[in-house]
């Protein structure tokens, strides 16, 4: 089956890929750019992208800032003519402040979800970054799509519908995990794309819709692009990749996954999230407090004197392969993960010929 390039306005990316973003440190400069050098676009987590600054602890915002354009730079000497952007959470403490350094960095593309980025135009302004909002419901497209439009008269780049089987943050609450099975969900998938369809008319331009959330093989993409989609946008698959960021040890905890080691968890940043059980979660889940040694002030709804754990803390630990303390954020097929691979492998088994 043949898959057409994905556009976003003067930008064309020759794969119609989307590698999601994933923190902390899981998706920086070296998975974005080798990703983006295969034809996708390629996403940096901002999420504290500094973290591996001296002076992070100091003052994390000021290294994130300078992180921001750093991995950036390396991607781009990875990708010269790739598409390479950012993934900014909402919930993230001067969430502003981040989007506007990286579109004044030269990112292509800001996504932003864990929240509805119903600011997200204002924050851009005057430069060339597009933006594209993660959704999961009928109901949070048009909630932003119509905010985008009364107050900024604009709407969307490209449009991000996470389902239930994402990994890390979802845009559901634990009944609606339940209540979506496949069936349920491809037909709020087909409403979420009507309701795109409507602001490309208003606005007569193409809005690329991405689907994101259990992409891993070429039969669930061949799925995403019969139900409508535009384009897949995958994370887990690249993890267990040598390109990936992370430490060999959190590529290992995927290969090392069975099926019922993949949990809903809370977090605090307020909503669910999908993990890979270790000793860290089941103390956590048990009911177990590990305030934070020092907050970083990463979260906006966090509050330092109640949180079960601090999440910067937890998914810094992830990355630097410290897995017994570790938030192991994945996808609901993490456990499918056999062997590491190349980015090129990866993105050559979701494009192939599948029954």
């Amino acid at each position: 089956m043949e898959y057409p390039s994905l556009k976003l306005g003067n930008l064309t990316a020759k794969k119609p890929l989307i590698q999601g973003g994933m923190g902390i440190g899981i998706s920086l400069s070296n998975l974005a750019g080798n990703v983006a050098k295969e034809g996708g676009i390629g996403i940096i987590s901002a999420a504290q992208i500094g973290f591996r600054d001296p002076d992070f602890e100091k003052d994390s915002k000021a290294a994130n800032l300078r992180a921001i354009h750093s991995e950036l730079e390396k991607a781009r000497a990875i990708a010269p003519e790739g598409v390479i952007g950012f993934n900014i959470m909402v919930a993230m403490q001067h969430y502003g402040e981040y989007v506007r350094e990286a579109a004044r960095a030269g990112a292509d593309l800001i996504i932003s979800g864990a929240g509805l980025p119903t600011e997200l135009p204002e924050f851009v302004k005057g430069t060339d970054a597009k933006i594209a909002p993660i959704i999961s419901t009928e109901k949070s497209v048009k909630v932003i799509l119509k905010y985008w439009d009364k107050k900024y008269s604009r709407t969307a780049d490209l449009v991000v519908i996470e389902g239930p089987k994402a990994g890390g943050h979802l845009g559901f609450d634990e009944a609606q995990l339940e209540q979506f099975d496949q069936n349920t969900y491809d037909e709020e998938i087909r409403k979420i794309i009507k309701a795109v369809k409507s602001y490309e008319e208003k606005y007569n331009c193409r809005i690329p819709v991405a689907l994101a959330g259990g992409i891993s093989d070429a039969n669930a993409a061949r799925h995403a692009f019969e139900l409508g989609a535009d384009a897949i946008q995958v994370a887990s698959r690249f993890v267990t990749t040598w390109e990936c960021d992370a430490d060999i040890r959190y590529k290992e905890s995927y290969l090392n996954a069975a099926p019922e080691d993949i949990l809903i968890v809370k977090s605090p940043v307020g909503m669910p999230g999908r993990a890979i059980a270790n000793p860290f979660i089941r103390h956590i889940m048990e009911g177990e407090r590990r305030p934070p040694k020092k907050c970083l002030a990463c979260i906006k709804t966090c509050n330092p004197a109640k949180t079960p754990y601090c999440i910067t803390e937890a998914l810094i630990n992830a990355a630097k392969g410290n897995i017994e303390n570790a938030l192991l954020f994945c996808g609901a097929d993490a456990w499918k993960a056999e062997k590491i691979e190349t980015v090129k492998e990866v993105i050559d088994s979701l494009f192939e010929s599948c029954v």
